[in-house]
C-alpha cells in the first residue's frame, strides 16, 4: 500500500478508535457494529506495531513503571474473587493500553491533538444532531430533566468529555483558513458544557484554564516567577480554608448535599474493606461485581436497596483493584509525567506544548469525584497511556 494512503488509513483507525473509546456507539449503533469496530481499532494498531517493532519498542520503553503497573492489572485475576468479571474486564485494559501504545508510537504531538480534536468534533456534532433529532436518547428525562447527554450517556459524561474537547480546541494548532472552524468547535464544546448541567465540568474547566493561564504566562523568568508562585501557592490556601470551613454552605448553595450525594459514605466503607487487602487489592472490578457483599455494603452506606457500580473516585478505584502497591505505581508514573509535562509548559513557545499538563490535570481533578480512571472501556486509560510514552 502506498505511504499516503496508509497514512490516510492510520488516521482514520484513529479516529475511529477515539471515537470507540470515548463511548458514542454504545448509544448509537447496534451490537454487532460495536464489535466489528472495537476489533479494527484493536487488530488494526496491533497489526501495524507488529511492522514497526522496532520503534514501537523504542517508544514502550520509556517507562517500564507503566507497564509494571498494566501488568499487575492483567495479573488480578490471580487474587480476584470474581475470576470471569476480573478477566472480561482485562480484556478492555489490553485493548486501551495496545491503543494508547499505537497511538504514542505513530503519531507526534500536533498529529495526536488533531486528531483528539477531530474525534471530539465529530462528538460534539452528533451530541447535537441526536439531542434535537432523537431527544428520547440525547436528552434525560425523568432522572435529570432537561439535561442534555448527547451520544455520551450521561449529563456528567458529557460535561467531562466536553471539557477535553475545550481543552482540545484551544491548544490544537491549525491554519489560519480553519481557525473559523476552531473557534465554532470550542463554542460548541462549552454550550455542551452548559447543557449538560453539569456543575462539576463548569467549575473543573474555570479552574484548568486559570490553572494554565498561569503556567503560560508566567513560565520560568526568574524571581517574578518566584514571586507569582508564592502569591498563588497564597491564593490556593485562601481559597482552600474558605472551601474547607464553610463546604457545607457551598454545597448546598450548589445544590448538593453534606455528603457529596453519598460518595463520602461509600468512600468510608471502600477505604476499611481496602485494609482488609491493602497490598494487592481485590482484583479489576472485582470489589463491583454482580453479586459482591462489598458493593452491596457500600450501597446500604447509602440507602437501602442502592448497589452502586463503583466507588464516585478513580483513584479509590485503582487502589481496590491492586491495592496499595498497584497505586504507588500509578502515582510514581503520573507524577514523573506530570513534572515532565509542567517543564514542557513552563517552556512552551507553541499552544500545544500545554496539551499534556492540561489532560494530566484534568485527569487528577476528574477522578475526585467521578471513577473514570479505569472503569469499563474509556478514552482516559487510553490518553494517559499516549502521554506517558510520549512526555
Amino acid at each position: 500500500m502506498p505511504q499516503p494512503t496508509l497514512d490516510k488509513v492510520e488516521k482514520i483507525i484513529a479516529v475511529l478508535g477515539l471515537l470507540f473509546f470515548s463511548g458514542i456507539f454504545a448509544q448509537i449503533a447496534p451490537t454487532g457494529v460495536i464489535s466489528i469496530v472495537r476489533y479494527i481499532v484493536w487488530l488494526g494498531p496491533t497489526v501495524l506495531m507488529i511492522f514497526r517493532h522496532r520503534s514501537t519498542r523504542k517508544i514502550a520503553g520509556r517507562s517500564k513503571v507503566l507497564w509494571a503497573l498494566i501488568a499487575m492489572i492483567l495479573l488480578s485475576f490471580l487474587w480476584s474473587d470474581y475470576l470471569p468479571s476480573t478477566l472480561a474486564d482485562n480484556r478492555e485494559v489490553l485493548q486501551m493500553s495496545t491503543f494508547g501504545l499505537y497511538f504514542a508510537a505513530r503519531f507526534d504531538l500536533k498529529q495526536q491533538l488533531k486528531l483528539v480534536a477531530l474525534s471530539f468534533g465529530i462528538g460534539a456534532v452528533m451530541s447535537f444532531v441526536v439531542a434535537l433529532a432523537i431527544p428520547e436518547i440525547g436528552i434525560h428525562g425523568a432522572d435529570h430533566p432537561g439535561a442534555w447527554k448527547g451520544v455520551y450517556g450521561y449529563k456528567n459524561n458529557l460535561g467531562s468529555m466536553m471539557i477535553l474537547a475545550t481543552l482540545a480546541f484551544v491548544f490544537v494548532p491549525v491554519r489560519p483558513i480553519h481557525r473559523f472552524l476552531k473557534w465554532i468547535c470550542l463554542f460548541m464544546s462549552i454550550a455542551l458544557i452548559l447543557l449538560s448541567t453539569s456543575k462539576t465540568s463548569l467549575t473543573m474547566v474555570f479552574l484548568l484554564f486559570l490553572t494554565l493561564f498561569f503556567y503560560r504566562k508566567y513560565r520560568w523568568r526568574g524571581k517574578v516567577t518566584v514571586l507569582f508562585l508564592d502569591l498563588g501557592i497564597l491564593l490556593l490556601g485562601c481559597v482552600g480554608t474558605i472551601v474547607f470551613a464553610y463546604w457545607v454552605d457551598i454545597l448546598a448553595g450548589l445544590g448538593k448535599d453534606p455528603t457529596l450525594t453519598g460518595r463520602t459514605l461509600m468512600w468510608g466503607v471502600t477505604l476499611t474493606r481496602l485494609m482488609d487487602r491493602p497490598l494487592l487489592g481485590y482484583g479489576r472490578t472485582a470489589f463491583w461485581a454482580p453479586g459482591s457483599p462489598y458493593a452491596v455494603e457500600a450501597g446500604r452506606a447509602v440507602t437501602e436497596n442502592f448497589v452502586p457500580p463503583h466507588a464516585h473516585n478513580g483513584f479509590i478505584d485503582l487502589a481496590l483493584d491492586v491495592g496499595l502497591i498497584g497505586f504507588a505505581l500509578f502515582a510514581i508514573v503520573f507524577f514523573k509525567t506530570y513534572f515532565k509535562s509542567l517543564q514542557k509548559a513552563y517552556a512552551a513557545v507553541h499552544p500545544e506544548n500545554l496539551w499534556y499538563i492540561a489532560f494530566l490535570l484534568f485527569l487528577f481533578m476528574n477522578n475526585i469525584m467521578e471513577s473514570y480512571l479505569l472503569y469499563k472501556s474509556n478514552i482516559y486509560w487510553v490518553l494517559f497511556v499516549t502521554t506517558v510514552l510520549s512526555v
